[in-house]
């Protein structure tokens, strides 16, 4: 981490995490939104709330929208800052300001998809197949976004080299598989929540149809399976690269993987027990996104490492007892 050593790129690292902490905490709080059925808090109106700047708390559900739109904007405003410092460090990093400025954009990004969720009034009790694929939509965007964000603030505590794209084509091709899978469990995952929301509201009965037969239930078993195979598959790749001799800053992310990966699948047993409470809802969410950051971190450190070969003459001198030449 030589660069971090810079004090501008420091300051700029321990900054950058902040952002990505930040971002988290909002992506927390919109899941509040939506299993509170707080999306329609503002009615229709976008980016104002019922008609005003700082609208009448006349009831939680505002107060909640209100809050989460007051706090999506403050995290565009540390993008931003983010993006301009980037261009003003010195030395020059090229990764570092490409990574800010793709930050940048996806979070305007996300603002216009949830602008388009409150104008199109797909929230609080709407159980459309547009809004499922939305809420999607809306969650891979969210994980692109903080895959940019991440690699944002690695990419400032290291030197070009030490970011120099090191892994053959197979590691890389078995990362790539990896990332896809997990965005589209996590997609998956929004829409079972999805579906957990309004079975606890009541709404898919208010439609007339029988919850058991609407295809929003339908899809809910579908996150578990692909739970069970995105798992066993970073599972079985972590298990595999514990095996070879890979630096430290690798190994590490890769054991945190794993432990990640097996906490959140007992997570995920309990919330279906619990019939998915708003509580265990935004705890499932938390480690999901603590997992993601970790997959990317693993990723990003594979591809620029290589595992350390061990040749014959240093496993004989190991072996060798001391005093013995």
């Amino acid at each position: 981490m030589q660069k971090a050593k810079n004090g501008q790129y420091s300051r700029f690292v321990k900054y950058a995490w902040f952002v990505v902490f930040y971002t988290v905490l909002v992506i927390l709080w919109g899941a509040v939104v939506r299993a509170t059925g707080s999306g329609a808090g503002c009615g229709n109106h976008w980016p104002i709330c019922n008609g005003q700047v700082i609208p009448r708390a006349d009831s939680v559900e505002v107060l909640i929208e209100f809050s989460h739109r007051v706090t999506s904007a403050f995290s565009g405003l540390l993008v931003l800052i983010m993006l301009v410092w980037a261009y003003r460090l010195k030395p020059v990093s090229r990764f570092v300001r490409i990574m800010a400025v793709l930050s940048f954009i996806f979070i305007l990004i996300e603002g216009g998809i949830g602008a388009a969720l409150v104008r199109l009034e797909l929230v609080e009790d709407n159980a459309t197949v547009l809004r499922a694929w939305a809420i999607g939509l809306h969650l891979i965007n969210t994980l692109v976004l903080l895959f940019w964000q991440v690699l944002t603030a690695w990419g400032a505590m290291y030197t070009p080299e030490q970011r120099r794209y090191k892994a053959n084509s197979a590691i890389t091709g078995a990362l790539a598989v990896g990332l896809i899978g997990f965005c589209v469990l996590s997609a998956a995952g929004a829409v079972t929540a999805l579906g957990d929301t309004l079975l606890m509201s009541g709404s898919l009965d208010a439609l007339g149809a029988n919850a058991n037969e609407h295809f929003i239930v339908q899809m809910r078993v579908y996150h578990p399976v692909i739970a069970i195979i995105v798992s066993i598959y970073l599972v079985a790749f972590g298990y595999w690269m514990l095996q070879r001799n890979y630096p430290e800053r690798v190994q590490f992310y890769n054991q945190a993987m794993i432990m990640l990966i097996a906490l959140q699948t007992g997570v995920g047993i309990l919330n279906i027990y619990l019939k998915a409470p708003v509580w265990m809802q935004v705890t499932h969410l938390l480690i999901a996104d603590t997992l993601w950051i970790v997959i990317i971190l693993f990723t990003a450190n594979a591809l620029t490492s290589q595992p350390e070969e061990i040749t014959v003459s240093s496993r004989v001198g190991e072996l060798q007892p001391e005093g013995t030449d």
